[in-house]
């Protein structure tokens, strides 16, 4: 057993315990705002962050739709899907989160959570339950299955949506006809009352070819491996690379790029490599450049 870790059997901890620690780990995860109708035609709107989608062809996404903890009592979204098999999925971006939070309160079943979060319902084109207009996407989604994952507080029913229509506001789709994380500026869920914005300088681009084999990290000189200037990240970069750039490829640079060589300056002769290296991976040169 490893003295700093913590190891936590599910069965000895208290669900409100286990829920938070399971939340803690499990993050960021999207939010799911969804707007369900009673069989009365009253509209329901709640967040769940228990979400994903899982299927593109066909079109699946799923969420959870968890029993309270406290009363072992389901919510007003449960109740409305098995009666009408609709829903529909808004995405919450930064300028409508506390809007948000304002649904996840208790209201009884013949309120509605529009009128008290502000927001603008708008009718869909296939289903009955609304849209919300100031959300960025809409998914509109027929439900396939609900799968009853336990009886107890903090069970969860998955709920398999089919989506049958998406709406995605034009300003957040970019010349190359995809949607620009800066611009939808989604929010994510993380454990207890925390969130993240994913945009800005919280996003990372990673691009790692799936087709082109990489070298692996077991193919990376011993020096490297033990590095001190060499982070997991760098080797993690250097690992992907279908080929390592060559001795005579990083001369070449040394001799081309005066800031290479003022960024050499002065650093012990071991690690000049290294340095070379890094500098190399954080400007992405590396692929341009190998054999």
């Amino acid at each position: 057993m490893n003295e700093n870790m913590l190891s936590i059997d599910p069965e000895q901890i208290a669900t409100r315990d286990l829920h938070q620690f399971l939340l803690g780990c499990v993050a960021p995860r999207p939010i799911a705002f969804v707007s369900t109708l009673d069989e009365e035609g009253r509209p329901n709107l709640a967040p769940y962050s228990f979400f994903n989608a899982f299927s593109s062809n066909p079109p699946i996404v799923v969420f959870s739709s968890n029993r309270r903890v406290a009363d072992n009592t389901t919510k007003d979204t449960l109740y409305n899907i098995q009666n009408t098999r609709e829903a529909v999925i808004n995405v919450v971006n930064y300028d409508i989160v506390r809007q948000m939070t304002v649904t996840s309160i208790q209201y009884p079943a013949e309120i509605s959570e529009f009128d008290k979060a502000g927001l603008t319902p708008i009718p869909s084109e296939v289903v009955r339950p609304f849209r919300v207009q100031e959300s960025p996407a809409h998914l509109e989604c027929q439900v396939q299955d609900i799968i009853t994952l336990g009886e107890h507080g903090g069970a969860g029913h998955l709920i398999i949506c089919r989506v049958v229509r998406l709406h995605i506001a034009k300003h957040v789709v970019d010349e190359r006809n995809r949607i620009d994380p800066h611009k939808i500026d989604l929010m994510g869920r993380m454990g207890r009352a925390h969130y993240v914005r994913a945009s800005g300088d919280a996003i990372h681009t990673i691009v790692q070819p799936v087709l082109e084999i990489g070298v692996g990290y077991d193919a990376l000189p011993e020096s490297f491996r033990r590095s001190p200037i060499l982070s997991a990240n760098n080797l993690g970069q250097l690992a992907g690379l279908k080929a390592l750039p060559t001795a005579a490829a990083a001369q070449a640079l040394l001799d081309e790029d005066a800031t290479e060589r003022e960024l050499l300056g002065g650093v012990k002769v071991h690690h000049k490599l290294h340095e070379c290296a890094k500098y190399l991976l954080a400007t992405g040169a590396p692929r341009e450049r190998t054999a």
